[in-house]
């Protein structure tokens, strides 16, 4: 009798598939969510593929699925369009400025000077990153929308993942991820101080109204100005 032997195969990490999935995670993470067609025109990739990717990625917890708005899509009568958007365990991925020690500090700064001492801090944290801002917006002019795009490139640079781009009602800034998000998850005052930095440099009364922080895939703040509306979000 002939025996075979039974030869055991050990699969190698696959690195093309890992960095798909990194630029995949970095393109939702830029655009909030996108479709699969948007995604493999970005990647340069079929949609098939792409939906393989995806698939493992759901599979993994990495992103979410929903129903595009079709009025928003401009969607044709059919299938309706599935967009994707990193959860948060996908977001974990990426470098956060606090982890839990920072939690424990601001912790200990609320038993001992109470939530004013918490404000305090976060105005002395922000007053560094609006310097930076202002001076990378420098030449930006007065125009909402121009400094809009000024702040989304110094933002970017500082993490948030910013962007700008107009719109018929004036403009809108989208900081896609927020370094503290997880430590002012539990001190809004964070989201307070950097929403009247962003008052500062925009040059109007803003108003948030939504943040990562809270859950939201974005924050968004509302900043009118010379009669138009000019929606900031992060």
């Amino acid at each position: 009798m002939k025996i075979v032997r039974a030869t055991a195969v050990v699969s190698e990490p696959n690195v093309a598939s890992d960095g798909t999935r990194a630029r995949i995670r970095e393109l939702l993470l830029r655009h909030g969510s996108l479709t699969v067609a948007e995604l493999a025109a970005e990647l340069e990739l079929s949609t098939p593929g792409v939906r393989r990717h995806l698939e493992a990625m759901r599979s993994a917890g990495l992103v979410a699925e929903r129903e595009c708005d079709r009025r928003a899509e401009g969607a044709k009568r059919g299938r309706p369009a599935r967009s994707y958007s990193l959860t948060e365990a996908a977001r974990e991925q990426f470098p956060h400025s606090y982890d839990d020690l920072a939690v424990a500090a601001l912790r200990h700064l609320v038993e001992v000077g109470g939530r004013d001492a918490v404000r305090s801090f976060a105005d002395a944290q922000v007053s560094a990153l609006e310097d930076r801002c202002r001076s990378a917006m420098d030449g930006a002019g007065s125009d909402p929308l121009a400094r809009a795009e000024a702040l989304a490139d110094a933002l970017s640079q500082e993490g948030y993942a910013a962007s700008a781009q107009a719109l018929a009602s004036g403009g809108q800034l989208c900081q896609r991820h927020c370094p503290v998000a997880h430590v002012a998850a539990e001190f809004p005052e964070l989201c307070q101080a950097e929403t009247e930095v962003i008052g500062r440099l925009v040059g109007s009364h803003v108003q948030r109204l939504a943040t990562i922080a809270r859950g939201d895939g974005v924050c968004t703040t509302h900043v009118p100005s010379r009669g138009a509306t000019l929606r900031v979000t992060g």
